[in-house]
């Protein structure tokens, strides 16, 4: 049975959505298909949130399957509208393990009271209710009056109450509620009430006109009319304000605005909308059109006053664009909320299916219980500041960045990004220079380093990274979007090596995840180091809450063929039976007999291994760096990894290629490496 739970508010601006969006991923994490739906919405354009939250949790539902009926379908008929809506909410559960349905808007349903009209679909959909109730500018005695009178209006319509959420309350931590079902308090959190570049957009009737797309999410801390001129305005930009000028004097004001964005020592704009909407003379146009405008430049047919008065009155809200909106609102619900006490007063039960959202949900749990330290060289890099604005604002790491300060951080604002709360070294810092020179001379001193060699050495920023490691100023480091990967790990194979070094992939499937060992690093172990590499990566599959039963894989399944390939994964299988008689393993085996459980009962009947192995160890570079790619674009899979292994503490590579979220979940992945085992990291003993 389809487990649903309904989210309604008893006023508007209550920020219900940052409920929806940590319900969502709280229920991504124990089920594999999670929908959203909401009963009403406007006509004439798609509703926001449900496409903010298809787009976060790629949801593969259609918009129209999460949508119920328009304002104007219940203002017609209340009762027809009731109807149509469990209809749809029941079409969409056929497909779903748990849905998120998310009330109304309060924009009048045409109900005697709105709240009382989202109470009874509740009962009718048959879901308990999460009851949102707004803090804002209410002492703790109003905050339970208004508790009180909501949850006698959902009893009086017969919805049962799950939980109640206060939000936007001006202080975090438990209220003096005495009240039958939990009580959890969200913060008023400032950067959730901002509105985006989009939210102004729309309020406006707006449309882009030049600039930078990408910042349309960017948050906009304040509104400023520039009727003045442009030294006068200058002196009066905040950072973060959205700047209003007339269309008929933008030639005039718009290249200063963005000459002083790009400007360090003046402050980032989030926007910059033109009014009256009057065409820009030629030579202007032209210009602008030639520039590198990085920052959308927004223009409206409404006059100045009516723009102003419009867009003073937006209150944020969350679209697709606004990544760091929706990372800050799901923070806020993960620390305030006892996810597993919702989970156990909705009764749905973990699945045993893994999906890829469900593995990078546990990363960041993993990395956000402990909150590790992690250094990130390539700190000018744009997409490892992204990544670094969604590392902070998710909690998942502190975070240092190498690189020039004022450029980082010039270049951090224009891009719309907090990172106030990174720090930011310079490999050129004298002092610290000076003390990882000798530290590296005295690691490298049998290959004959010198302190006076290692102070040009150190200020590489791999080499910097990895010391700040060796030194304890930081857990682990993640570099490569920039660099090679010899680069990136030589350091730490010269400082941090242990002893074999190798590496694993995490293999994302549909409904399970799998580890496959050494895809990057060894082009042709020898049978010891076969073994080596089958016992770190069964170290490493545990750690990360993959049952290990490794698969040495060949050409040929047991004994059914010879030579001197297959005779080396034979010798690493006795190998690893003989140091570590714990492990379930098997080889030599071909790839099929050990996934498919019909082909292993063929050819290795009565194998605990074949048809159900989830660690994959490969004999050389070739197989393994084919194998991964081809199930990547073949099967879909997100490869998570290199992570690396057989170092004292973790350094992972990016490729250059590497996404903002593949930046994120390999910091989680290092993060969550971390340990005070004196041989981490998939080192064994026993080799």
């Amino acid at each position: 049975m389809t487990r649903a739970v309904y989210v309604a508010a008893g006023e508007a601006e209550s920020n219900k959505g940052t409920v929806a969006l940590g319900l969502v991923e709280l229920l991504s994490r124990q089920v594999e298909t999670v929908g959203v739906f909401r009963p009403v919405v406007r006509a004439g354009r798609e509703d926001a949130l449900i496409n903010t939250i298809r787009s976060r949790f790629q949801l593969a539902l259609p918009y129209e399957a999460c949508a119920g009926v328009t304002y104007d379908d219940v203002h017609a008929d209340v009762e027809r509208a009731a109807g149509d809506i469990v209809a749809r909410f029941r079409a969409l559960a056929g497909r779903c393990d748990a849905v998120v349905v998310v009330g109304t808007d309060y924009t009048d349903v045409g109900a005697p009271t709105e709240f009382g009209f989202n109470a009874r679909l509740a009962a009718d959909l048959g879901t308990p209710v999460v009851n949102v109730v707004s803090g804002r500018n209410r002492t703790a005695a109003q905050i339970a009056a208004a508790v009180e009178l909501s949850s006698r209006e959902l009893a009086h319509h017969h919805a049962g109450e799950l939980a109640v959420v206060v939000t936007r309350a001006g202080a975090p931590g438990p209220l003096p509620i005495d009240h039958p079902t939990p009580v959890f308090v969200l913060p008023e959190t400032p950067s959730l009430r901002a509105p985006t570049v989009t939210d102004l957009l729309d309020a406006c009737d707006g449309r882009f006109f030049l600039g930078e797309r990408d910042g349309l999410g960017r948050e906009a801390s304040a509104l400023m009319v520039g009727a003045m001129s442009l030294p006068s305005i200058l002196d009066r930009l905040t950072e973060g304000a959205a700047v209003i000028i007339p269309s008929d004097r933008a030639a005039a004001l718009l290249p200063g605005l963005i000459a002083a964005h790009t400007t360090a020592g003046f402050p980032a704009l989030s926007a910059v909308l033109l009014t009256g909407g009057s065409e820009l003379p030629a030579s202007v146009d032209r210009l602008l059109r030639g520039m590198v405008i990085p920052l959308p430049v927004i223009v409206t047919d409404h006059d100045t006053f009516d723009t102003a008065t419009r867009l003073s009155a937006v209150e944020g809200r969350f679209t697709p664009e606004a990544g760091g909106k929706i990372d800050t609102a799901l923070r806020v619900f993960a620390e305030h909320v006892d996810g597993p006490l919702l989970l156990d007063r909705l009764d749905i039960a973990k699945t045993d299916v893994v999906t890829p959202l469900m593995f990078e949900y546990e990363l960041l749990d993993r990395a956000r219980a402990r909150r590790r330290h992690i250094v990130l060289p390539e700190g000018e890099e744009p997409r490892i500041l992204r990544a670094a604005d969604t590392l902070l604002r998710r909690g998942v790491a502190e975070l240092t960045l190498l690189g020039d300060e004022a450029r980082i951080r010039t270049r951090a604002a224009q891009l719309g990004l907090d990172l106030d709360a990174a720090r930011v070294l310079s490999p050129f810092d004298a002092e610290l220079r000076e003390r990882f020179a000798r530290e590296y001379a005295a690691v490298r001193a049998h290959r004959g380093m010198t302190v006076e060699l290692a102070r040009d050495t150190v200020t590489d920023v791999s080499y910097f990274g990895t010391l700040m490691v060796h030194t304890g100023m930081a857990d682990g480091m993640v570099s490569g979007a920039a660099h090679t990967t010899a680069h990136t790990i030589r350091p730490a194979f010269e400082i941090l090596r242990l002893g074999l070094v190798s590496s694993v992939f995490f293999m994302c499937l549909a409904d399970r995840v799998l580890v496959y060992g050494d895809c990057a690093v060894n082009p042709d172990p020898t049978a010891e180091q076969l073994a080596g590499i089958a016992i770190a990566s069964a170290g490493t599959a545990a750690r990360f809450g993959v049952d290990p039963r490794i698969a040495m894989l060949s050409y040929s399944t047991g004994a059914s063929g010879a030579g001197a390939d297959v005779d080396k994964v034979r010798a690493a299988t006795d190998l690893v039976r003989e140091l570590r008689p714990d492990l379930q393993v098997e080889g030599p085996i071909q790839y099929d007999a050990a996934v498919d459980p019909a082909v292993a009962r063929t050819k290795m009947p009565g194998s605990q291994v074949a048809g159900r192995a989830t660690v994959f160890v490969v004999p050389d570079l070739n197989t393994g760096n084919n194998l991964y790619k081809g199930v990547q674009r073949s099967a879909g899979a997100v490869a998570v990894g290199p992570v690396l292994q057989g170092l004292r503490k973790p350094v992972n590579d990016l490729s250059r290629g590497a996404t903002v979220a593949d930046i994120v979940t390999t910091v989680a992945v290092t993060a969550a490496q971390v340990t005070d085992d004196p041989a981490p990291l998939g080192v064994s003993d026993s080799l």
